[in-house]
């Protein structure tokens, strides 16, 4: 974070196929290595799996389960006076995004599905049906900010 300047957020442009700049982020948090056509390959094709499966429009699904994962407030730790609080606050509309992105991808990484293709399919599927690892992160977050609303005093 720069003193004087402000940064300058960057353009992100659509992604070819479904002309949505979600699936770009989706796709460049997917990537590894710098291997854009890669990770374009796995999230097309996990696509092409939830509508064989779900028999519904695949982006839809995709929509509502990054939906289904944004957080709408999580905890941030204060130090005051030699006690460290957990602060719940509000997240931002862009972190809350990123953040749904980032738990989607890591839940589906951890599934014991064969490939990764079949394994995001999944964890997509069951986010927009409010079940699966990603919703279960942001249920907890919230469980946390509440048990903790006591020190929102302390938010800065």
């Amino acid at each position: 974070m720069p003193r004087r300047k402000v940064t300058e957020k960057r353009e992100i442009t659509s992604d070819p196929v479904y002309g949505s700049k979600l699936v770009t982020k989706f796709v460049s948090s997917l990537m590894r290595d710098g291997k854009k056509s890669v990770a374009e390959h796995i999230f097309y094709k996990s696509m092409q799996i939830i509508e064989e499966r779900m028999k519904a429009d695949p982006q839809k699904i995709f929509k509502q389960a990054v939906d289904n994962v944004k957080p709408v407030i999580e905890v941030k730790p204060r130090r005051v006076g030699g006690a460290t609080y957990q602060v719940p606050v509000e997240v931002r509309p862009e972190r809350r995004t990123s953040l749904a992105i980032r738990w989607i991808i890591t839940f589906a990484r951890q599934r014991s599905e064969k490939s990764l293709e079949e394994r995001l399919a999944a964890e997509l599927i069951e986010a927009a049906n409010n079940r699966g690892g990603s919703v279960k992160k942001k249920e907890d977050t919230h469980k946390m900010a509440e048990a903790n609303k006591a020190f929102a005093y302390y938010r800065w």
